[in-house]
Parts: structure tokens; C-alpha cells; sequence
């Protein structure tokens, strides 16, 4: 075993290293020093006795001579560079040597024994010198640890002393690819792995991989629970990665090198542990589907931005490599479908320079599914071939279902399903070249894809699974979450600032509609109408686009950009504005461009900014900021020119592409639908939300910001619309464990239901022949008009159908029956469609009732559910509400200081009617009081007292008018009561607003003056004394009472830059201990009272609670607490003026 030494009772490096190397002992690998082992020279980096010993071990035929011949092939190895070495011999290392015998055959000489690991040498090495010339001066080099297999070095390990905080796993990263690259790349050139440790932090690279992407490997077996203790890394690294078997098993398959000609890149990638486990688990899971013939081979839920393509360039190399002893498989063909055309460039990118990693031959981009027919035609094996959704269901121009029969075609869909999920559950109606309208039955992507590869295995990757996905490509077989990868360092976290609250209707009008919606939804309107009047009516939208609520938005985001650039002035950070329409980015764009007309000069790069001439040449003139989007036909002039009209996709791609070019001038972009998912720029910081998100869009659009870039340590969503509970929801979902896959027995359940209901309906259409729906030859113009007659035969039946119903049992029309019977049907249906069980005939039949369905309520006297007559039904709501908003919005434009300023009553002034006027008061006194509280909870508890005084005052006097007092003396007497109330709510404001000044003439932080309140305020309750009080300016002051508060201040700021302070137990029991140690200190009171320090604790949580921003993804790994941008007593309103932007530190 190593020997340990003792070195005055310090810990040394050294320790560690003898430590590290026990650890490697114990998995198998024997331990020798480096001097006492036999080189010819220093700069010999091989040991010779073992490469040789193994050699003539596993093939006894060769002479001693031609052993001794592969040995100097293997030692004096060279190309054209120091990377293109490594690459080389990497090769060797994996596939072996060739070596032409006497007898004249080349042969393949294994230098690793892959399959049988016990017959290989396993050697850990400390005290290994390496001697290098420098300006004709003999130097050397000691590695701290070399893991040796068959004498060649694979893997160089750095170590820095555990208990100096100076010595870093950075350090040791610069040793490795500074210094070793710099002087001894002859030893790099064997030794492909890297490893660096600290004894708490243990991470894995390649001697290419850049610092920020050496990462931790967290379990040992894919049973194994992930730990993210920092002191279990380095035994979970030597046993998850070290153990011999393993590392011959991650060494062989799971380190990546593009093809040879692109060894200029200089790309060495290992993989990192959720990405083996995966590969290795999907594997098994593939294999066990081609062996049963299921065709569903699993799905892989991997968090955006965790590395799913490299998990499955790993994949298709073991099914290519792995697989050759089971029969179904050999050699097999791989299709890779994916959601959008980035995600199919972003593929072909990487699998296009990966033949010879991938070791299936062909691979390319197919253009249709004519051309993969044909591609598939001509192989029975091997190939790699990339296709969109889109061009792979096209049927158009390709009436044949079947693409290819074989059994050993693994398919990959990488997000593809989820835009072909609504369009698979319904007829698709178009015009044909005759201006004839044509119905065509659709089919769920299960089936499309069953249909193209009878025989295949079908393999699902995704960051945001949604229940169909489940249904087409089997059970979940691993899982990779967003705070796993944030928690690993993958990504980074996400932090999530509030900028400005919701904006949203009179709730009693949101209710009024909701209820509307919920009538016509129970009336048959179907799920697809609703969602389109919706959006036509979304008041949400009519306010997102006022003019000077952009205006305000656009000064916001300029002010919170630059001032947080300017406190990290040497970091490239980008941005992204996610808007809710393109005509609302459109205008958002246009006043960008009235106020900050120097963000649209086009420059190749910004001023101050440091570039190249090569980096020049490569760079185009751009704006600062741009709009990004596809065009619309009716898109009016302007938007339609400048998103480029007919050269919209040209355009789109060098913005694109500028965009991704970090010195690039374009630094800011505005979006709506386009870019949000598969869009990585690393150094993307800034998300600005203006759209309603949720669910997996919501995910995969902040998700975004969460790529790793040199010091960024978070990614920022800025959101000005409140999509704070929906993110609540999707993280529960996509961040943690909670799984959205349906359970065998909902399917089963849902599959009765929607068959029983099926069958009503053909029972109800017993005397109408349905035939051609179920012949797909049928021409589709004929079952046009086929679906227009069948509505007639409903809409003109005069039965009358028993129903039960919440009001009993009553009889209703056949329509109404009928109606209410589809939707039932319906609901089922997409629970079990996407499956792909449900038989032809039975999918076509579902489909063609809900087209009748939706043709009977076209053709219908009551077509209250159609969405034209929903959007006039609901627009009047939409406008009443919008009334009440446009009165806020003036009321509530300005600052918030504005509402006690003399302008705001001057404002208030402007509304005529009496009643109104002391509404919208008493509305915001009762805001203003809520957002007060939220920082002083004392003063605010007394506001709110004397405004339910006043309104109490005022029903009381309402009361007695009585009805005898007519006309005008009513009038007069109502009018006074009303002015009455008013001139008191008004004095109530004017109070607040000297209560919330008072603290400047104290000289006191508004926050500090919570605290002093509270301190008086107990003092008096509870009848002691403390402190002297003295009158200044009006104001009483208590020294003694002040700086106390300014302590108990202090003491809060210190224990809250621990994330989370308030659920955190630990840190909140220490924050209660100081603060009663503070006050028992100070003789406050003058004898212990626990009410006194429950009543100032309360205080303390009711503020902080109120301050602390939030973290998405992993609150317990942030140790720093992000201030708001502005003072924390501030209201948050639509459209608000923009507040000055203070220190630069806190705007992050």
C-alpha cells in the first residue's frame, strides 16, 4: 500500500495524494513510485516492462523483437499537432495497433483488453517525473498521480492540499492545461482523462476540457440515489469511474473526438455521469424492446441544457459498437427525428463530424421521406439520418405509409412529438387545386411512426415530458432534472425577480367570463374555439400593448440592462425579450427606437469591446437590438419589410447567427414564438418576460439563460407580467420528482370510456351509413360533403333522448344529446390517442363525430359556442373590465411617491363622479396599506384601523337617508356623506405619507424605521421606560430607541445572505439568538419579557419575508441574497414610471 507520511502534524498535500492513492488500491490498481521504475530516460513516459509484458501476453506468436517493434511504433508516435497526436493514439488505444509481421499480413494489435479487464495491468503512479527541454535547459515536471494501464499513462490526476483554502481545483486545472500542455505534451499525448481534486471538490475532464466543464460524478451504480455531498466526491469518483471494469468500460465508449479532419477544433469531450447511466440504461431498455418486438424503447426525461444530443451520440455508438451479438440489432440504422429546424442544425452539427465515433457509415440531413425510403432502401445496416417532424409526417407528396420494414431501425425523436400532438386529434380540412374542400383523417404520431417502421424501436428524449409522451415511447428509464443540473454545475441557477405585478382584470368580470367559457364548453364549444376566442379577447394582451405602458417597459429594460453590464463591464452578457405578440414586440421595438436610437446603429462589435482582425472578418454589421420573427401575410407594411418580407428566413439566420457570435454588436433581441426552444447561447444572462407562460413552454423558455458561460454564476428572468406561480407549478414537475406520465390504468380506464361512448354514437347513427369515413381510399372532397350531411341528419332529428344530468334525470334534443356525448367521447379520447392503440377505424370515426360536432354547431340556431359569437359575447366583458383598468392606469402611472404628491390629487380631481372617486381611494389606500405592511407592520396596522373607521363611518350615515328625504335634499345629503368620507381618506393618505417621510428626519433607512416603531410602539404598550423622547421638526426622536432599530437592522442584513433564511431552521434559530442577545445587551426591556421579543421577531419575518428575491431550480445552493432593484417598499404597478437605477452590485 502507499505509505503515508507524517509531517509535523500538519496535513500536506502529500497526505492527500497517499490518501487518493489507498482509494485506487482498494478498487484493484497497484501502486508503485515513479522512481523505482526502469525508463531509459526522463522524457520516456511509457513503462516499457509493462506495455511489453502485455503485449507478448496476449499474443505468445510475436518474437521478442517485433513486441520490442510495437513498443517504439507506440513511443515514437507523432502528427501534425499535439492534439492530432492524442487523437491518434487514442484510436490505437481503443481499436489497436496495426503491425505488419514478417510473413507480410497486417494485424490488429490490441494495446487494451477491453473484454476481459482482470488480463490488463492496472497501475497508479506517484513521483513520476518527466524531464522537458526549455531554451536548451533541461526542466521537469511531476504529476501528482498517473494511472497507467498496459504502461501507457491514460489519465494524469492534480491534487491541492485539502486543508489550504489558497490551493484550489482551479490551480490543479491550470497545471494540467497550461503547464503540462506547454512543457510536457509527450505526456499528454497517451493520456486522454484528466482529474482534479481538493479532497472536497473532485471533479472529471479531459486534458481539453475548459474548467468550467470538469464536473463531479455522483453515483456509482444507476440504482444508487445521486449524492451531492462534497465529501463524498472523491470516493464516488474512484468507484464510479476508477473501479478497473468501469473505466475500461468509460475510457473504451464514452470519450468523444470528432473525425479526424476536424482535429483543428481541438474538441476532447467525457462524458459526465447522468449521460453514461442513461446511455447505458436505454441500451438495455432498446435491446429488451427489439428482443420482445414492442417497439417502444423508453423515455429519457434530461433537463434542457444537461447535454441530451451528446447522450445520444454516446447511445448510438454502444447500439452501433455493442450490440453485434444480438442478432435483431447487429448493425443497426438510426433515425433521428427532431422537433424544428434549429434542433436539426444543432444535430447535424455535431453527428456530421462524428462517422468515425459513431462507426454506422453514412450520415446526413434527409430532406423527405421520399429520400429516407430511398436512403433505407439501399442498406440493410448502419446510417445515421436527421429529419424534422414536419418533412417526416408530410404526406402530401407521399401517399405510402410504409418507409422501411426492417427490425434493426432505432429511432430517436428528440422533442419531436409535441407539435404533432393537437394536429394528430382531429380531420384536417383544406382546398384542393379546384378550390373543393378536402377532409382528411389524421393520426396520432405513435402511429404515423408505426406506420413508417413497422418493426423499429422508438426512443424518446425530452426536457419537459407531458403525458403523451410516455404513451409513445414507453416508461420513463431515467431522469435528469433541472436542479440536479444546476446542483452538478451543468447549468447555471435561475434567478427570478418580479419587476412588476400581474396585470389583470376586475376579478369579478375575470369570473363573469371564465364562467361564459365554462357555459359554452358545457354547450358542446369545443376545446380548440374556447382557447381561439380567448386569445382573441385576452384583455391581457390589449393591456400588455398600450402605448405607454411599452414606453415605461422599454425604459425599464434599458435602465436594468445597462446598469447591471456595468457592473461586470468584462463579461459578455446577452439578452432576450419575450414578448406576447409580434405586434406588441413590434411596437416595444419601435420605442426602443424613438428613446435609445443609438442601439439601431449597426456595428460589427460594440465600442470598448476587444476584437481581432480574424474576429472582425467574421463579423457582420448588426444593431444592438433586433426583433426576431417569422412574417404574416396581413403583417402591415412596416413589420412586414423589416422582418424581411419574402427573405424572412435569410434574415432570420444571420441573426441567428450573429447572435450566437459573442463580439457580435447584436446584443439584445425581442422575441414571440421563435428561439425558445433548442437556442443556446451560453452567454445569454437577461431573459425579460411580457408573455403568459407556463408549463413545459414556460421551462424551456427560461431555460434559456441557464447555460454555462466564464463567470456567469446565474442566468435572470426579469418578469413583468407575474408568471411567478405557474413557474411554482412547472418546477414541481420538471425540477423535482413528480412524474407526468399517465399510469397503465388511466389509459385502460380512459380506452373503456371513450369506446363506451363511441358506441352511443354509432348507436345514434344507426340509420346513417357511415361507411366511407372508414374507407381511407374515400376521396376527401366526397367525405366533405359526407360530414356536411351527416350534420344535417342531427340538426333536423326531432327525437328527444333520456340524459342524466346534476339536475336528475331529464330529455333533451338529439342534438343536445349528441353534443354532449362527443365531449365525453373527446375527453377520453385524447387521454388514449396518443398511444396508438386505438385501432383505424376507430380513431377515424372519433374523428369524424367531433367534426360533425363542430359542423352542428355552425349549422345551429343557438351558435352562442361558436368563437366569433364568443369573441362579441365576451368583448363588452372585456371592455367593462378594461374601463376599470384604464381609470387604474391613469390613477396609477406614476411613481409611487406620485400618489401623495399634490400631481395625484390633481389627477383624482379629473374624475366627476363622486362615488366613483371615493371607490377608486378606498381601492388604493387599501393597496397602498397591503404594501406598506409588507415592510412596516405596525404603522400599516394602524392605517388599515383608521381607513375601516372611516368606511364604517360612511355606511353607517348611508344608512339613515331615509327614503322620505327626495330628490335633491337626498341628493345634497348623499353627496355630503360621500365628500365627508373622502376629505377623511384623503387625511388618511396624508398621514401615510408623513408616517413614511418621518423616517428621513429621524435619520434613519425607511427599513431601519420599521424597527424603530415597533421598538416605541412595545415600549408604550408594555409601560417601561427606554430611552429619551425629545421633539425635532415635529418629529419625536429616541436616540437609544434608534440605534437599537439600526442594530437590529444590521443583524438581519448579516443572516440574510443565507439563501432561503426564512425556511432554513438553523439560520433563522441563530438570527433569534442575536437578536435577543442584542436586545438583552441593550436593557430593551429593561426585564425580560418573551412578548416583547415575539412582537419584534414578528416584525422582523413580516419584512424579510417581503425582500428576499427569489431562486429558481436550487435555493439551498445560493449563499448570496440578490437585492430588488429598488427600495423594497415600493409598489410594483402596470406601466409604472422607471425608478433610477442605483448601485450596480445589487442590479444582479
Amino acid at each position: 500500500m502507499a505509505r503515508l507520511k507524517e509531517y509535523n502534524g500538519h496535513y500536506c498535500e502529500s497526505e492527500y495524494e497517499y490518501a487518493f492513492i489507498g482509494f485506487l488500491e482498494a478498487e484493484g490498481w497497484k501502486y508503485s513510485s515513479g522512481n523505482n521504475i526502469r525508463r531509459v530516460t526522463k522524457r520516456d513516459v511509457l513503462i516499457a516492462d509493462d506495455f511489453k509484458k502485455f503485449i507478448a501476453d496476449t499474443n505468445p506468436d510475436l518474437t521478442e523483437d517485433e513486441v520490442t517493434q510495437i513498443y517504439d511504433n507506440v513511443r515514437l508516435v507523432g502528427a501534425e499537432s499535439d492534439f492530432a497526436t492524442l487523437h491518434k493514439v487514442y484510436g490505437w488505444m481503443v481499436n489497436g495497433v496495426q503491425f505488419t509481421q514478417q510473413d507480410g499480413l497486417p494485424r490488429m494489435i490490441p494495446l487494451i483488453d477491453f473484454d476481459n479487464w482482470d488480463k490488463n495491468i492496472f497501475r497508479v503512479v506517484n513521483q513520476f517525473t518527466v524531464e522537458y527541454t526549455n531554451n536548451g535547459q533541461k526542466e521537469n515536471r511531476r504529476p501528482d498521480v498517473l494511472l497507467f494501464v498496459n504502461g501507457m499513462p491514460l489519465c494524469v490526476v492534480e491534487l491541492k492540499n485539502p486543508a489550504n483554502a489558497n490551493a484550489t481545483i482551479y490551480d490543479a486545472w491550470e497545471q494540467i492545461n497550461i503547464r503540462y500542455w506547454r512543457d510536457i505534451p509527450h505526456l499528454l499525448h497517451y493520456c486522454p482523462l484528466a482529474c482534479i481534486s481538493d479532497g472536497v471538490k473532485t471533479r472529471l475532464g479531459t486534458v481539453r476540457t475548459p474548467y468550467e466543464h470538469f464536473y463531479a460524478w455522483r453515483r456509482v451504480t444507476e440504482r444508487d440515489a445521486v449524492s451531492t455531498l462534497p465529501f463524498a466526491e472523491t470516493e464516488t469518483m474512484i468507484k464510479g469511474v476508477y473501479a478497473p471494469e468501469r473505466f475500461l468500460e468509460i475510457f473504451r465508449d464514452y470519450i468523444y473526438f470528432q473525425d479526424s479532419i476536424y482535429d483543428s477544433d481541438e474538441v476532447e469531450i467525457v462524458c459526465r455521469y447522468p449521460q453514461f447511466f442513461a446511455a447505458r440504461l436505454l441500451k438495455q431498455s432498446i435491446i429488451k424492446s427489439v428482443v420482445e418486438k414492442s417497439g417502444k424503447g423508453g423515455t429519457y426525461f434530461g433537463a434542457t441544457g444537461c447535454g441530451k444530443t451528446y447522450t445520444m451520440a454516446f447511445l448510438a455508438r454502444q447500439l452501433a459498437l455493442r450490440c453485434i451479438d444480438i442478432p435483431e440489432i447487429g448493425s443497426p440504422t438510426i433515425i433521428l427525428i427532431v422537433d424544428r429546424d434549429e434542433l436539426q442544425k444543432q444535430g447535424s452539427k455535431l453527428f456530421t463530424k462524428s462517422k468515425e465515433f459513431l462507426n454506422l457509415g453514412e450520415v446526413s440531413v434527409v430532406k423527405n421521406r421520399t429520400q429516407l425510403r430511398q436512403e433505407l432502401g439501399a442498406r440493410q445496416s448502419g446510417g445515421f439520418y436527421i429529419c424534422t417532424i414536419q418533412k417526416f409526417c408530410d404526406r402530401e407528396d407521399d401517399k405510402i405509409g410504409l418507409i422501411n420494414d426492417r427490425q434493426n431501425i432505432i429511432c430517436f425523436s428528440d422533442e419531436a412529438h409535441r407539435t404533432q400532438l393537437e394536429h394528430s386529434k382531429k380531420i384536417q380540412f383544406s382546398k384542393d387545386a379546384d378550390e373543393n374542400m378536402k377532409a382528411m383523417v389524421s393520426k396520432p404520431y405513435a402511429k404515423v411512426l408505426k406506420e413508417a417502421f413497422p418493426h423499429a424501436t422508438f426512443v424518446g428524449f425530452t426536457g419537459t415530458p407531458i403525458a403523451e409522451t410516455y404513451q409513445t415511447f414507453g416508461d420513463e428509464i431515467d431522469r435528469y432534472t433541472m436542479d440536479q443540473a444546476v446542483a452538478d454545475g451543468l447549468t447555471v441557477s435561475i434567478k427570478y425577480h418580479p419587476r412588476i405585478a400581474k396585470v389583470l382584470l376586475d376579478n369579478k368580470k375575470v369570473k363573469e367570463i371564465e364562467n361564459y367559457y365554462k357555459k359554452c364548453a358545457n354547450d358542446g364549444a369545443t376545446y380548440e374555439d374556447i382557447e381561439a376566442s380567448k386569445k382573441a379577447m385576452s384583455s391581457m394582451e390589449v393591456i400588455l400593448g398600450e402605448p405607454s405602458r411599452l414606453e415605461r417597459l422599454a425604459t425599464d429594460i434599458h435602465d436594468h440592462y445597462v446598469a447591471s453590464c456595468a457592473g461586470d463591464p468584462d463579461r459578455i452578457q446577452k439578452a432576450m425579450v419575450v414578448c406576447s405578440n409580434r405586434k406588441i414586440a413590434y411596437a416595444l421595438l419601435q420605442k426602443f427606437k424613438d428613446k435609445y436610437p443609438e442601439w439601431f446603429e449597426e456595428k460589427k462589435s460594440p465600442d470598448g469591446v476587444s476584437v481581432t482582425e480574424e474576429e472582425l472578418k467574421e463579423l457582420k454589421p448588426m444593431p444592438f437590438i433586433a426583433m426576431v420573427s417569422s412574417v404574416g401575410s396581413n403583417d402591415e407594411k412596416d413589420m412586414y419589410n423589416y422582418l424581411g418580407g419574402v427573405k424572412n428566413d435569410k434574415r432570420s439566420e444571420e441573426l441567428d447567427a450573429a447572435f450566437k457570435q459573442e463580439k457580435s454588436n447584436f446584443h439584445i433581441v425581442i422575441v414571440v414564438d421563435m428561439w425558445i426552444t433548442g437556442f443556446d447561447v451560453p452567454c445569454l444572462t437577461y431573459l425579460y418576460n411580457d408573455k403568459p407562460l407556463k408549463k413545459h413552454l414556460l421551462i424551456q423558455t427560461i431555460s434559456r439563460v441557464n447555460r454555462k458561460y466564464p463567470e456567469k454564476e446565474f442566468g435572470m428572468v426579469i418578469d413583468y407580467i407575474g408568471i411567478r406561480d405557474n413557474m411554482r407549478e412547472a418546477m414541481k414537475v420538471y425540477g423535482g420528482d413528480t412524474s407526468v406520465a399517465p399510469t397503465s390504468d388511466d389509459v385502460e380506464q380512459a380506452t373503456s370510456v371513450f369506446r363506451e361512448e363511441l358506441e352511443i354514437l354509432k348507436t345514434l347513427f344507426s340509420d346513417y351509413d357511415l361507411s366511407p369515413f372508414l374507407n381511407p381510399d374515400c376521396d376527401p372532397i366526397e367525405r366533405y360533403r359526407l360530414l356536411a350531411k351527416a350534420a344535417e341528419y342531427v340538426f333536423a332529428s326531432t327525437q328527444e333522448l333520456q340524459t342524466e344530468g346534476n339536475k336528475g334525470s331529464q330529455k333533451v334534443s338529439f342534438k343536445t344529446y349528441f353534443l354532449k356525448t362527443v365531449k365525453r367521447m373527446r375527453t377520453a379520447f385524447d387521454i388514449c390517442q396518443p398511444s396508438g392503440n386505438l385501432g383505424e377505424e376507430e380513431s377515424a370515426l372519433a374523428q369524424c363525430f367531433m367534426a360533425i360536432a363542430g359542423f352542428v354547431r355552425k349549422m345551429s340556431g343557438t351558435s352562442e359556442v361558436d368563437t366569433d359569437t364568443m369573441n362579441r359575447a365576451v368583448s363588452k366583458m372585456v371592455e367593462e373590465a378594461l374601463k376599470y383598468n384604464q381609470v387604474e392606469s391613469v390613477l396609477e402611472s406614476g411613481e409611487e411617491e406620485d400618489i401623495f404628491s399634490p400631481e395625484y390629487f390633481e389627477k383624482l380631481s379629473d374624475v366627476k363622479m363622486p362615488a366613483t372617486k371615493l371607490e377608486l381611494l378606498v381601492k388604493m389606500l387599501r393597496k397602498q396599506i397591503k404594501e406598506y405592511g409588507k415592510v412596516n407592520q405596525l404603522a400599516a396596522k394602524s392605517f388599515q384601523e383608521m381607513l375601516e373607521k372611516t368606511i364604517a363611518e360612511y355606511h353607517e350615515r348611508r344608512k339613515h337617508l331615509t327614503a322620505e328625504e327626495a330628490g335633491e335634499t337626498q341628493e345634497k345629503a348623499s353627496e355630503d356623506i360621500i365628500r365627508i368620507a373622502t376629505e377623511q381618506a384623503l387625511a388618511i393618505l396624508r398621514q401615510m405619507n408623513e408616517n413614511r417621510e418621518s423616517f428621513r428626519k429621524i435619520g434613519l433607512t425607511f427599513e431601519e424605521k420599521a424597527f424603530y416603531d415597533i421598538l416605541i410602539s412595545l415600549r408604550d404598550q408594555y409601560n417601561f421606560e427606554y430611552g429619551t423622547d425629545k421633539e425635532v421638526d415635529g418629529v419625536v426622536v429616541n436616540d437609544k430607541c434608534k440605534a437599537l432599530a439600526k442594530k437590529i437592522k444590521d443583524i438581519i442584513d448579516t443572516k440574510s445572505s443565507f439563501a432561503d433564511w426564512l425556511n432554513n431552521k438553523n439560520v433563522r434559530n441563530e438570527l433569534k439568538l442575536d437578536i435577543k442577545i442584542c436586545l438583552v445587551k441593550n436593557g430593551y426591556p429593561p426585564q425580560y419579557s418573551p412578548e416583547v421579543f415575539n412582537k419584534v421577531m414578528e416584525q422582523v419575518e413580516n419584512f424579510e419575508e417581503y425582500s428576499v428575491t427569489e431562486d429558481i431550480g436550487n435555493e439551498a445552493a445560493n449563499s448570496a441574497k440578490i437585492y430588488q432593484y429598488e427600495p423594497e417598499y415600493r409598489v410594483m404597478k402596470v406601466a409604472e414610471d422607471s425608478i433610477h437605477y442605483g448601485d450596480s452590485k445589487n442590479n444582479q
